[in-house]
């Protein structure tokens, strides 16, 4: 059957030392694989209140419970308190993750920042971005980082070549079907392959169409049912690795019974001839269920 990586967004401080450490015993225990992905400075959460004018924020916060999940004090980082250094303080957490075993990455160095800038700035800003991440990353591990996967699905040319300038050797970045390679206008290639997320996550069906908690779980196993294809699913250690577990379990248990494999995105990477991948440009795209512009790849 199909291997499906696991790929851990990890947003917040809170995540990173309540939701992450219950990911890494859920997985074990299921005998999964798959790539963490940390915030590595500043929680800067609340100040994500100023996305409530962009279309649909409004309408996917009140379908999944944003205090439920994140926590009063977590939306106040950034705003009425200080923002937690999260690579600082849970430098120990991080390293636990690798020492279980699971593949480790860098998903930003501010979460909000770089959500909500990207767009509007330029490639050296992006890059500075960037570095600053993976300096950090290098700290903790000791070691440079070889996946990255942007928060937010926020992404664009000029963070697809400072991805291969600071040495990422595969990414998950984007949204789409079947991996890449990113390039430019000419054909050029601009960044290392991409393995978009393919399967919605679970904000993004929650309170749609008769969706629930309790049948969230079976509605993904349906589009995985029976495939052969390879698939990136998208977690949160916010969700998942919280209030959502139970949903979570019933996915690892759900997606063993029909025989896929649980992967990293890293053992996806070494699976996959990259010399056969098709060269995609990268949009700037809609994805149902999720508010604003993500980075998709862009349709044949």
């Amino acid at each position: 059957m199909a291997r499906i990586a696991l790929k851990v967004d990890v947003d917040t401080w809170r995540g990173t030392r309540e939701g992450v450490p219950a990911l890494v015993r859920a997985m074990k225990q299921a005998g999964a694989g798959g790539t963490y992905l940390f915030s590595l400075g500043p929680d800067h959460t609340g100040r994500a209140i100023f996305r409530a004018l962009r279309p649909g924020f409004l309408k996917k916060v009140s379908r999944t419970s944003v205090v439920e999940h994140y926590g009063v004090k977590t939306l106040m980082y950034g705003v009425a308190l200080p923002g937690p250094d999260i690579g600082k303080r849970e430098a120990g957490t991080l390293r636990a993750v690798r020492d279980a075993g699971f593949e480790v990455g860098v998903h930003c160095w501010d979460h909000v920042r770089w959500q909500d800038k990207l767009l509007k700035h330029d490639a050296a800003w992006a890059e500075r971005e960037m570095q600053r991440a993976t300096q950090r990353f290098a700290e903790v591990f000791g070691t440079p980082p070889r996946h990255h996967g942007a928060a937010g699905w926020q992404f664009n040319d000029d963070a697809a070549r400072a991805e291969m300038k600071l040495g990422i050797t595969h990414a998950s970045d984007t949204r789409g079907g079947r991996p890449f390679l990113p390039v430019d206008a000419a054909g050029a290639v601009i960044g290392p392959p991409q393995y978009p997320t393919t399967l919605p996550t679970l904000d993004e069906l929650i309170g749609v169409d008769a969706i629930t908690v309790d049948n969230v779980a079976e509605h993904i196993l349906r589009m995985t049912a029976g495939t052969d294809l390879d698939q990136v699913y998208t977690l949160h250690a916010e969700l998942e690795g919280q209030k959502l577990m139970p949903v979570f379990e019933r996915l690892l248990a759900g997606w063993k019974a029909q025989g896929h494999r649980l992967v990293s995105m890293g053992d996806l990477h070494a699976a996959t001839d990259i010399r056969t991948l098709p060269r995609r440009r990268i949009a700037q795209g809609t994805v149902e269920g999720r508010s604003g512009l993500l980075a998709v790849q862009e349709p044949v």
